[in-house]
This record gives C-alpha cells, structure tokens and sequence, in this order.
C-alpha cells in the first residue's frame, strides 16, 4: 500500500508540472529551447513534450551553476536514485521505482545542459555520462527482470526490452566510429525512459481496480504494455538503424574515387592482394 503513494506523488507532480506549463504556454507561448528545435522531437516524443521538458530543467541548472557543482558530480551521483529505483522494481514496487528512477533521468539530463552552460563539454565527460547511462537503464529493467522471474512471458519480454535498448546505443556508437552519422531512428534512450517511467508510475495506481484480478497480465498491465512497446518497436528500430548505417558505408565505398596505383598492375608485373581485404584474412 505505501508503494501507491510513490505513484500518487510522482502523478501529482506531473499534473502541477504541466498545468504550469499550460499557463506559461497560454501566457508567453511554448518554451523553445535550442536543442528541442535542433532535435525536432520523434513519432514517440513529440517536440512539445521535449519543451516542456527542458523548460522544468531551466531554475535548476542556473541553481547548480550558482552552486559550482559539476556536471561529472551530478553524473555520478544519478547512480544512487537508478540503483535504487532497480532494487525497488525487483521487488515489485513500481510507484518507488519510478520516483528513483526519475531522478536518475533528471540528473542524466542535468549533466549535459549544465555542461553546455559552464562550457565543460568534453570527450571524457560524454564517456562517463554514456557509461552511467548504460548502468542505470539496465539497473532498472534487470530489476524488473528478477521480479518477473517466476512469469517466464513478461521475463522473456522484458530481455527483448534490455536487448533493443542496449543494441540502439550500439549502433549509434558504431556508426559514431566509422564516421558514419548516426541515424535517429525510434525508441532513443529518452523515449525509452518516458514510457518505462510512466508503465511503472501507473501500475501500482492500476492495481486498486484489478487488486484481486487472478490475471498477473491484467493486475500489472501499464508496467507490461509499456515493456512491450519497448521492446518490441527498438528492436525494430535496430534493424533499420543498421540497414541505413550499411547503406551510407555502401554508398562511401562507391563513391570514393580510385586512383591509377589502384587499377592498374605495377610494372614488374606482380599484383599484390587489395589493400580493403587485408583485413579480411
């Protein structure tokens, strides 16, 4: 009973949130924010919600500058709330998770834009932020993996999830690595952490009306469908990641142009093996 109340708070802060922003928005217009009309948002995330987002983010960074705290501090500090939130959905408190792991998300983001106001950016700072990124996610969807243990279908569902995520920030780091722009693709980190963080706000909610539901499906439905979703439109989105990252590399080999060393023999008559298939043996 006490995880419910987790929900009805997170839930409550989201109806404030976004009614003060229906006022701001009815009062001054929509939030713009340069990374929102860089990025322009995706099928799953509008760029409204991406807006809003960014809009509740703006006091804090200016208070953390203020502070002189640094973006590898809040960094590293998202593990607490993200280790957390996965103890709490092992054991099946959804409402706790989701608040831990909101915290985690907002520190994740906090890093970054924090970062780009202080002028700290740099290539170590993005490693660390990607690797804490990695723990934290799988954190929370292996929590949820222990609790679903004994349900092998919501199990098996729940490894496709982890799979898809993990596989999309690889096929970003891959293309990043052979200087490939990576595709955008559906179901990026963000996206993932909205729908999982909103499946496990609702499910202990959900569980007053289907308390004595024999159905596990139909007790903790939210939690599922958003695992599903998950799960099975990243997946996809992988697939289609990979076969654009494969057609640009496809499209660099032809369209590189070869010189006279490369077509034609050297004059003594022997022909050494391609150079592009050294690699290969």
């Amino acid at each position: 009973m006490k995880d419910l109340y987790f929900s009805f708070f997170i839930l409550g802060l989201a109806v404030v949130l976004i009614s003060s922003y229906l006022v701001r928005f009815m009062m001054r217009g929509r939030a713009r924010h340069a990374r929102t009309d860089a990025d322009g948002g995706s099928v799953f995330l509008n760029k409204a919600s991406m807006e809003f987002g960014y809009w509740i983010l703006g006091p804090t960074i200016d208070w953390l500058a203020a502070l002189r705290v640094t973006p590898n501090q809040i960094t590293a500090l998202s593990l607490i709330p993200a280790t957390i939130a996965g103890v709490a959905a092992g054991f099946g408190w959804f409402g706790l998770a989701c608040v831990m792991a909101t915290s985690a998300a907002y520190g994740d983001i906090l890093d970054g834009l924090l970062a780009r106001k202080l002028g700290t950016s740099s290539d170590a700072g993005e490693v660390l932020d990607a690797a804490v990124d990695r723990y934290g996610e799988f954190v929370f969807l292996g929590g949820v993996a222990v609790y679903y243990r004994t349900h092998w279908m919501v199990e098996v569902l729940t490894l496709i999830a982890i799979f898809g995520s993990f596989m999309i920030s690889y096929t970003t780091a891959k293309a990043e690595a052979m200087s490939v722009k990576p595709p955008r693709g559906s179901m990026r980190r963000a996206e993932r952490t909205v729908y999982l963080l909103v499946g496990a706000g609702v499910t202990p909610v959900w569980k007053i009306f289907f308390d004595n539901s024999p159905s596990h499906l139909l007790h903790e439905l939210p939690i599922i469908l958003a695992l599903t979703f998950v799960g099975l439109v990243s997946n996809v989105s992988v697939f289609q990641r990979c076969a654009l990252i494969m057609q640009a590399l496809r499209e660099r080999v032809t369209t590189t142009p070869t010189t006279p060393a490369d077509s034609e023999p050297p004059a003594d008559g022997i022909i050494s093996a391609p150079k592009d298939h050294a690699g290969s043996l």
